[in-house]
């Protein structure tokens, strides 16, 4: 049994009144600001206490479980103010890990809060290496289905649409995650949160292309074994076990009708990545290059991703832009710089989004 406390939204107004009468929160955040007035007109009677923005501190709200999952750079602060409040995070937002690790590491091991990753992948890897020493490990391989232009021939490449780019052969995800998916950066950005939260060096990951979507993380150890988590392409698992600590019967809660294909063994593919058809991950070297380059690496894409959705540049203009700012003259001055707090990375990710915006 659960009791609701909080609920996070943008614009969705539907789905906010649905959540509203369901789950009856003492907290709603709503960031849009003409939403947030509908909704406070509709439910004015309602014991559902409304906010316009993340500044919530002041409320003193207290929980067992958070699941941080706000898309983009946008997740870092409000995932900060909820720490110290929390017994446990359900972290599904990459770019807080990539972006402000440092911190939230900090204050989760002041507050005694227990972080916990609930992307498929790196739930895969905590589970993989959880009996394990680093120096046990000899690689560690993040699986990704290529996305919808995967067996795409090159030159169509440049007549790809917003509406082509958005339709995930597996997965039903958000826009920006699912164009991050068909440039393979959302890979990349695993990669570098990997690196993080287990504490690993680059040497030992990599990724794999693998269109079944069913085994979500591979890790080979240097006594010849090799282990792996396959799962059906849905957040229930990751995020049931996560929650109850693997301490329940999946059955219960689980989507009968999704089940895997008792003879997947015979059908699993996976490959490398071809980097004519992801260029992206010729970022991958770069990288470590400087502490603050995954801050300015993921401000650029965010940048990028919502111009291509809006028609203001082309599909091959994402890994294109990426690759130019790390040769701005200023790139080097933001991208070795160690952000201490949430102002120094905003500030770095402020002359990002500023320099890509200028320069596509």
């Amino acid at each position: 049994y659960f009791k609701v406390i909080l609920l996070s939204s943008n614009k969705n107004f539907s789905v906010i009144c649905k959540q509203i009468k369901r789950y009856k929160p003492k907290y709603f955040v709503i960031r849009n600001l003409k939403v947030f007035n509908k909704v406070k007109k509709k439910f004015k009677k309602s014991k559902v206490k409304l906010i316009g923005s993340f500044e919530f501190k002041n409320l003193k709200i207290k929980s067992d479980i958070v699941i941080s999952a706000i898309p983009g750079i946008a997740g870092l602060e409000p995932t900060i103010n909820v720490i110290g409040s929390s017994k446990k995070i359900l972290i599904a937002n990459k770019e807080s890990i990539i972006c402000g690790w440092n911190l939230i590491k900090r204050i989760a091991k002041k507050n005694k809060t227990k972080i916990i990753p609930v992307d498929s992948e790196h739930f895969s890897i905590t589970q993989l290496i959880k009996d394990s020493k680093m120096n046990e490990i000899e690689k560690i391989f993040l699986t990704a289905s290529g996305g919808p232009f995967l067996n795409l021939k090159i030159s169509e490449f440049k007549k790809i649409k917003p509406k082509d780019a958005l339709m995930h052969p597996k997965w039903k995800m958000g826009k920006k995650i699912t164009i991050d998916s068909s440039t393979l950066m959302n890979k990349i950005l695993e990669l570098i949160e990997a690196q993080k939260l287990f504490d690993i060096p680059l040497k030992k990951l990599d990724i794999l292309i693998h269109p079944n979507s069913l085994v979500h993380a591979i890790v080979k150890f240097k006594n010849g074994l090799t282990k792996l988590i396959y799962h059906d392409t849905s957040m229930i698992v990751p995020l049931a076990n996560a929650i109850f600590d693997g301490k329940l019967e999946i059955k219960d809660y689980y989507n009968n009708k999704k089940i895997v294909n008792k003879n997947f063994i015979n059908t699993l593919i996976f490959k490398k990545p071809d980097q004519k058809i992801f260029p992206i991950i010729k970022v991958i070297k770069k990288i470590n290059k400087y502490p603050s380059t995954p801050i300015i690496i993921n401000s650029a894409n965010e940048v990028l991703v919502d111009q291509f959705l809006q028609n203001n540049i082309p599909f091959l203009s994402i890994s294109k832009n990426i690759m130019k700012i790390m040769k701005d003259r200023n790139y080097k001055k933001y991208a070795i710089r160690k952000p201490l707090n949430v102002a120094q990375i905003r500030l770095i990710d402020h002359w990002a989004r500023k320099t890509i915006i200028k320069n596509i």
